[in-house]
This record gives structure tokens, sequence and C-alpha cells, in this order.
């Protein structure tokens, strides 16, 4: 499979060169978006386990907490591809400012109900616009590469320096997160989320520059607009990530009912932070290796071994053992995440491909919300660890799913040309 696309050489680096990190942060322009993209999206690994940690405060039970936070993440799922193809048909900016204002005073409001001790339909309540204005940063940063290097061989590079990005975040969101809910106040970690994506939202809408161009709403452009969904392969991959989604969710309860059972609740940010490293050095290690086997091939290799390895993290009943298999498990995730937002590449036109990358971003959150209610329910209803069995049964059954349908990553062969905004079109052709 070959793709030819003419690029402007200053925005795309040299095909012929070895794909690496360093050629990838030398792209121009790269750095105005970065920074401000990474400080945007650290509270979203706080947001789930900052909400755990005071709805569990205030009621005791970890059900009510993984109820609580699931309302979040089933809302985030529903309405995170929305927000991409209106980030897609309008701007990014466009999107953000008022997303990141909603969910600041939606997520202040949810922790004064749960101090308050108000029931918990009120929290579902807060819960729902708390998730549905998370801003989509990711995948808007993964947009504003996916300009930058179309067509280049950078793009996998990209992909596992994301990744890596992502991980990164959720190595220190946890712990922060954890270290403020139990030194400082139950809700000192989700007023520390909503103030954090307030700065950083706004500060990563001001960068105008690198935002992909909104398309002109021609006719050509109203078919470009159809939703990604629609795409076969972009529905495996949401499955796919739906059984992600299980992992974190899982872990995210499972990890604090057991470090709260042995009397050290603060160890849970740190088990929590072991498992998001293994992911980090995954993905360095997969982001700097040139690929010779195809994607889908590579995505059903690494799902294989996060299925075996989240199969594993029920059997573990020491802090030691569970702080290896977590390494494992998190090691096994960075392949699958990095593969599958390779694959949107070649599977989804350009002008929907931030809408595509919601989709997988809600896919996650979706599966971490199912898995943070019933793994809630196990570890109250029956023994210590028992939600643990829900990465297990959602990796297994995403893994069938991904073998069974595996042919529908395969991208089509068209030619399309794409529009890169007014006043520079840019013809490519792609196989």
């Amino acid at each position: 499979m070959e793709s030819t696309v003419t690029t402007e050489p200053a925005e795309n680096p040299s095909a012929s060169s070895r794909p690496g990190y360093g050629q990838l942060l030398r792209t121009r322009g790269a750095w105005t978006f970065l920074l401000p993209g990474f400080a945007a999206r650290q509270p979203f690994a706080m947001l789930t386990l900052s909400i755990v940690l005071l709805v569990q405060h205030t009621t005791g039970s970890y059900g009510a907490a993984g109820a609580a936070a699931a309302a979040t993440g089933v809302s985030m799922a529903l309405f995170a591809p929305y927000s991409g193809r209106l980030a897609d048909r309008y701007g990014q900016r466009a999107v953000l400012v008022p997303g990141v204002l909603v969910h600041t005073l939606s997520g202040l409001t949810l922790t004064a109900l749960a101090l308050a001790h108000a029931p918990l339909w009120a929290l579902f309540l807060a819960a729902v616009p708390t998730g549905a204005s998370v801003p989509q940063v990711g995948p808007m940063v993964r947009a504003r590469w996916g300009v930058k290097l179309q067509g280049s061989p950078l793009m996998t590079t990209a992909a596992a320096f994301e990744s890596v990005t992502d991980e990164l975040t959720f190595v220190f969101g946890p712990l922060l997160a954890t270290a403020l809910c139990t030194t400082v106040t139950p809700a000192a970690g989700l007023v520390t989320e909503g103030a954090l994506t307030l700065v950083g939202g706004l500060l990563f809408a001001a960068q105008k520059s690198t935002q992909p161009p909104v398309t002109v709403e021609t006719g050509h452009a109203r078919v470009q607009h159809a939703s990604a969904l629609r795409v076969p392969g972009v529905r495996v991959l949401v499955v796919t990530f739906l059984g992600i989604g299980s992992v974190f969710g899982g872990m995210q309860v499972s990890l604090a009912a057991f470090t709260e059972s042995i009397g050290e609740p603060g160890l849970n940010g740190v088990l929590y932070g072991v498992f998001a490293a293994g992911n980090m050095l995954s993905g360095i290690v997969c982001g700097a290796i040139a690929w010779k086997v195809a994607p889908q091939h590579r995505l059903v290799a690494g799902y294989t071994a996060l299925a075996i390895t989240a199969s594993a993290l029920w059997t573990a009943h020491s802090v030691l053992l569970l702080a290896g298999l977590g390494l494992l498990v998190g090691m096994s995730i960075a392949p699958a995440l990095i593969t599958g937002y390779t694959l949107v590449e070649g599977l989804v036109p350009a002008a929907a491909r931030t809408e595509a990358f919601t989709w997988l971003t809600g896919a996650v959150a979706l599966g971490q919300a199912a898995a943070v209610t019933v793994a809630g329910q196990l570890e109250d209803r029956l023994w210590n660890g028992a939600g643990f069995l829900v990465p297990a049964a959602g990796t297994v059954l995403a893994l069938s799913t991904l073998v069974t349908l595996r042919s529908r990553l395969v991208a089509p062969r068209r030619n399309v040309t794409v529009a890169r905004g007014v006043g520079h079109r840019v013809p490519a052709t792609v196989d």
C-alpha cells in the first residue's frame, strides 16, 4: 500500500529519512500547540479518580462513587463525537472556549453537591454536563499533527508521541488527584481539575495559527463532513477502544478499593502511576521503531497481549504482584492505542479526522464509565479484587470482535483531493 502526497517542504519532514522523535519535534510550529495542549489535557487523567475519591468519601460507597463517575464518562462518550464534528466544521477555538467554561462551572457544582451530601440523583444531574463538556484536546492535537504531517512517515511517530503524552498525564494525574484528595481535602482533586482545565484549555484555544483549516461548505465539503462512524473500520476501532476503557475504569476502582482494604490509600496513585508508566514506556519504544508489519496485524498482536495480562489482574493479592501485573498491562495498552490512532489516517478523510479521534476517545470514556460502574458494584457486593474481573471480560470480548472483523481495518483504495484551506489547495492521491 503506497501513498503519494504533494505537500509543502517546510510543513512536512523528508519522507526519505528514518522517522524519529527528534525529527518530529523539529516540525515547524509544533511546539506552539504541544505545550499548551499538554497543559490542557492534564486534568483529563484527574477527573474520574477525583470524582470516585470525593463521592466515596461523602457516601462511603464505591458503588455510588462509581455510578457518579460513570455518569460523567457516559456523557463525555456521547457528546465527544459531536464536539469533534463541530471542531471539524467550525474550528477548534469555537468549540473549546465555551466548553472549558461550562466544564469548570459544572465541575464546581458537582463538588459543592457532593460536600453537601446531596442525593445521588443530584450528583448525576451535575455529572452529565461535567462529562459532556470535557475538552477534547487530545484529538484536537492529533488533528493538528495530521495537517502538519499529511503523507509523511512521521504520522506513526506522531501517534506514538501523543500516546506517550497521554500516558504521561496518566502518570502525574492520578498521583496529583490522590495526593490532593487524601492530604488536603477530598474536594481538592476536582477543584484543581477544573482550574487546570480552564487555564490550559484557554491557552490551547489561543493557538489559532496551527488549528486545522475549516472547509468551506460546498457540495464537496458536505460529503467530506459525513460522520466518521460510517466508516466500517472506525466502528471496529470503537469496539476495540471500549475494551481499553474497561481496563482504565476497572483498575481505577479496583486499585482504590485494594489500597483502602490494606490501610494504605495513598498507594492508589502510586500503583496507577506504575500502570501508566508501563503504557508510557511502551509507547516510547513503539514510536522509535520503523514498523514493517501491517498496522492491523500489529493491533491484533498487541491486543492479544493486553487481554492475556488484563485477565491475570484478579489473581494478584499483594502490592508487588499487583504493581508488576499493572506494569505489564500498561505496556500492552500503548501498542493498541498507537496503532488504532494510526489506522485512522488511512481509513478516514482528513475533514472528518477530529471526529474520528473523538469517537475513539469517547469509546475509551464509555468503556471506562461502564467498567467503573460494574467494578464498583462487584467490589461492594463480592470479594475484594472482584472488580479486576471487568478488565478481563472487556478485553477478551473486544479481542474477539477485533479478530473477527480485522479485514475492515484495511484502508480502501481511493483517489481524493484534500483541501487544506482557502488559497492553498494541495492535490493528494492516496492509494
